[in-house]
């Protein structure tokens, strides 16, 4: 029998050869006994033999040339999930979530992925052991995020604060980050579903835990930081502050930096609904996606440089007043009608995601942690979108962006009261939401900042705006973008283009 060293070699040697968006099921873990799955406490799992790598050859040929995941793959041991419950005794008790928390599209987990150097660390410290002891603190304070989401009369969710805990593991990987880093630290992740492996029985909404978090750790010291969570019970920013409540008492801090705040109240519709603005979010899908068989998943990468040479193309009242979010998001939107080839006379809807925190008329406190973003969409027409100048895009992008005041957001939520909470999408909607000021890139658990954090992967018709480094550690804005095959092409062709612009001949 081959040994566990020549095992490794062998299978990492055949997967090289292959697109790593197939290795879905390889990974190596320790031999046990079977254990108890905390989700579904009565039924028991396999054992934890090898998984095997089995791909059909006609599945190899059709698919090598279309994937754009980095070829890398590596072995995983995990140890058997388990659940992490607050550290002291906690109230029990229910507590409701906002009319703005229960939309239909909230109702899925989200996952982020923080990679940490291990070089500058706490030297001998296990980072698993050193995030599983503060995270226990840290629920102490977030205690609701410890319980179970029950749906009441009404299909009303609220949430059970049982104190049960959420989901932890710890492993081990066998490949080095500055492998990861040769290949891009950038959506898709090569193995990202062994650096955040499916517990079975966790990804459903209701009662079961809403957090779900693995521990890393990787040959050179460095660690991966993953975490999905239940969007229904708190937004990027509200996850982050959690987040970063975590780093800050592994750092030995006395308390965290911002005591959280439940008060979900503050975002209920009006008594009575009083919508005053006409929200177009709420119309009927027209049309389902694309299966997610027929689509992929590619990472754009824009540095100074490139955000430089597209604002050369807008006329010099935008050129110097326009942000990367507005110039990113109106060029990625005209893109991507075009080459989904969206016909004439329909639509092609930009919704983007407002933060309302800030606004003083809402009242949110600080420490808020439930949603609190609105969507602002604008609708135009495909031909229109693609006929106009990226100045034009822009300054569409700009009205979606300054519709959003408070009597927006509380018309929008007396709105989703009236249609029954329930959010649809109309056809062709393109999301975009800008991550890169949440707060993930300031979550330090005594290794310093991360050198990638933000959300892990997305699906058909939502991008992310994402803080990355490029080879000589500068900053550059990360998109992943979600296509289908053919159109995917098509979409790195139009990025190639405006980045690099064909100049006239002298004449």
């Amino acid at each position: 029998m081959l040994s566990y060293g020549a095992r490794v070699w062998r299978a990492r040697a055949a997967a090289r050869a292959l697109p790593s968006i197939l290795h879905r099921n390889y990974s190596t873990k320790e031999q046990r006994t079977p254990w108890v799955n905390p989700c579904r406490p009565r039924q028991l799992s396999s054992h934890g033999s090898t998984d095997k790598l089995i791909l059909p050859v006609d599945m190899l040929n059709q698919a090598k040339e279309r994937v754009y995941t980095p070829r890398l793959a590596y072995a995983v041991r995990r140890r058997d999930p388990e659940l992490v419950g607050p550290a002291a005794h906690t109230p029990r008790e229910t507590k409701h979530l906002s009319d703005l928390d229960d939309q239909e599209g909230l109702r899925v987990h989200l996952s982020l992925a923080l990679f940490y150097r291990g070089a500058g660390g706490q030297n001998g410290v296990d980072p698993a052991g050193l995030i599983r002891r503060a995270l226990g603190e840290a629920l102490v304070h977030y205690y609701p995020l410890a319980g179970r989401l029950r749906e009441v009369e009404g299909q009303k969710p609220m949430v059970d604060c049982t104190g049960e805990g959420v989901l932890f593991v710890e492993a081990d990987a066998d490949v080095r980050l500055a492998e990861l880093e040769a290949v891009g630290l950038m959506p898709p992740f090569p193995c990202w579903d062994q650096l955040l492996f499916d517990v079975e029985g966790s990804r459903g909404v209701f009662d079961c835990p809403l957090l779900h978090i693995q521990v890393t750790r990787l040959l050179c010291g460095s660690f991966v930081f993953a975490l999905r969570f239940n969007h229904l019970i708190c937004d990027g920013i509200g996850i982050a502050q959690f987040m970063n409540a975590i780093a800050e008492l592994a750092r030995g801090l006395p308390s965290t930096t911002f005591a959280p705040v439940w008060s979900r109240e503050l975002l209920n519709a009006r008594d009575p609904p009083m919508p005053s603005f006409t929200h177009r979010e709420f119309g009927r899908l027209l049309q389902p996606p694309p299966p997610a068989g027929d689509t992929v998943m590619r990472s754009f990468t824009f540095g100074a440089p490139d955000l430089a040479t597209i604002k050369k193309s807008l006329p010099p009242l935008l050129r110097d007043t326009a942000t990367t979010f507005e110039v990113l998001a109106a060029f990625l939107w005209r893109a991507r009608a075009a080459v989904l080839e969206l016909p004439p006379g329909g639509n092609a809807p930009l919704m983007i995601v407002v933060n309302v925190r800030g606004a003083a008329d809402m009242s949110l406190p600080a420490g808020y942690y439930g949603n609190a973003c609105v969507p602002s969409t604008v609708l135009v027409d495909p031909e229109v979108l693609r006929g106009c100048s990226l100045g034009d895009a822009v300054a569409l992008v700009r009205q979606a962006k300054a519709a959003v005041t408070p009597e927006y957001a509380r018309s929008i939520i007396d709105e989703m009261v009236m249609v029954g909470r329930r959010f649809l999408w109309p056809a062709n909607m393109f999301v975009l939401s800008d991550a890169r000021r949440l707060g993930f890139d300031r979550v330090d658990f005594g290794w310093g900042e991360p050198v990638y954090a933000g959300p892990a992967d997305t699906h058909f018709g939502v991008s992310f705006f994402i803080t990355g480094k490029d080879r000589d550690g500068e900053d550059q804005v990360v998109v992943p973008v979600v296509l289908p095959w053919l159109a995917m092409d098509r979409f790195a062709k139009e990025v190639e283009k405006l980045l690099n612009p064909v100049k006239p001949p002298l004449s």
